[in-house]
């Protein structure tokens, strides 16, 4: 399970760590820094996919998501004495993603290249990548540790050694570094990485892959686009939890059932309701209806995995649904580790009943993104290691 998530210098989240329980949810108003929150997570499951210089490209490069404050705010700007403004910077700039676990924690530092002739003179660096064991960052514990393009690996002697492999600046030692023997822990920590699962907006226009008729096939993990929506209920009822399925949608809709319509392996999703003489079909369902059966289908997936991440789903959803979604989502927590940002001060209520739940709250100030409430002396301690 994740413990803890830290941030440092990525758009608003100028120095962040929040501690994370089975069910941790995120609000604040627009603005506080909730977005950034839930893309620097998915920067950090890229780095298991080799995904991580890609995704910061398409938010612009390095340099556009970059903490864009002073480097310090002085008392006298907090009281409003001199204007807000930068000051001689001390610190190299860089961008810092980590995560403690049960088994493992890990850092990774991002920085500006040295200037040359390359044409991929914005492509970020890898400064330095770190494994340590448990949720500490204590140096007897580093397993692995990545400088540049070297790595050294410790092993079962505390001895240091060092494989005959040079990295690019621009590849993770999580989606490039091989070696079961001499570093099982990259290899599990990969693993547990890209099993992390995101939902973020369900389409649900007319022409979403959830309203059409599909080729059914078993599908025990719902598609971030919502296709194969038919497919992935059937596939709960068959080797999933029926029972939990019915009742989240007897929750939901009073009296209405749900039907799976099958002609010649072609899949598309019926709901019968109350006072109705045919079923709507998943082209008729409204926009709410038809984002809480992908959510779950989402939720009740047969394979779950280590962390699920969902990004403000209640949208569309009328004020009448969001308890039954905090019920489905409390119902998950209890087997998963899960994190959830909303706006919905209703779901944020619902949730906050809920065992093993840590709610926070974000605020700006001075641009930077903080934890409203929270005592900085509760938060887990956390240091990123130096270049």
């Amino acid at each position: 399970m994740l413990q803890s998530l830290a941030v440092a210098g990525y758009r608003s989240l100028k120095e962040l760590v929040i501690p994370l329980s089975h069910l941790t949810v995120i609000t604040g108003p627009n603005g506080s820094g909730k977005s950034s929150l839930y893309r620097a997570l998915r920067l950090l499951a890229d780095t298991a996919r080799g995904q991580l210089v890609h995704s910061l490209a398409r938010e612009g490069g390095l340099r556009s998501v970059l903490w864009a404050g002073p480097e310090v705010v002085s008392r006298e700007m907090q009281l409003g004495l001199v204007p807000v403004q930068g000051t001689l910077r001390k610190k190299p700039i860089s961008l810092k993603l980590g995560f403690a676990s049960d088994e493992y924690t890990y850092t990774c530092d991002l920085g500006l290249p040295v200037p040359s002739n390359s044409a991929f003179f914005l492509d970020p660096i890898i400064k330095r990548e770190c494994i340590f064991l448990g949720a500490s960052q204590k140096t007897q514990d580093l397993l692995i540790d990545r400088k540049g393009p070297a790595i050294r690996i410790r092993n079962s002697k505390s001895q240091w050694q060092t494989p005959d492999l040079e990295l690019g600046s621009f590849d993770s030692l999580l989606s490039e570094f091989t070696d079961p023997e001499s570093a099982p822990a990259v290899i599990r920590l990969r693993d547990w990485i890209r099993s992390w699962r995101f939902y973020d907006h369900f389409r649900t226009d007319q022409t979403a892959p959830s309203r059409g008729v599909q080729i059914g096939t078993y599908t025990p993990v719902l598609g971030n686009d919502g296709a194969g929506l038919a497919a992935a209920l059937q596939t709960i009822r068959e080797i999933g939890n029926a029972d939990l399925l019915e009742q989240c949608i007897a929750d939901a809709f009073p009296g209405s059932q749900l039907s799976i319509d099958n002609q010649d392996a072609r899949f598309e999703v019926q709901l019968y309701q109350p006072g109705m003489l045919r079923p709507l079909r998943s082209s008729e369902l409204s926009d709410g209806t038809l984002r809480y059966l992908l959510l779950v289908a989402a939720l009740l997936t047969p394979r779950p995995p280590q962390l699920m991440v969902l990004n403000e789903p209640e949208t569309s959803l009328h004020p009448d649904l969001i308890p039954a979604l905090a019920r489905l989502i409390s119902e998950y927590s209890q087997l998963q580790q899960i994190l959830l940002v909303t706006h919905s001060q209703l779901l944020v209520q619902e949730l906050d009943a809920s065992r093993n739940c840590a709610v926070f709250v974000l605020e700006k100030s001075f641009g930077a993104t903080q934890l409203v409430g929270v005592d900085p002396f509760d938060l887990p301690q956390w240091k990123w290691p130096a270049r």
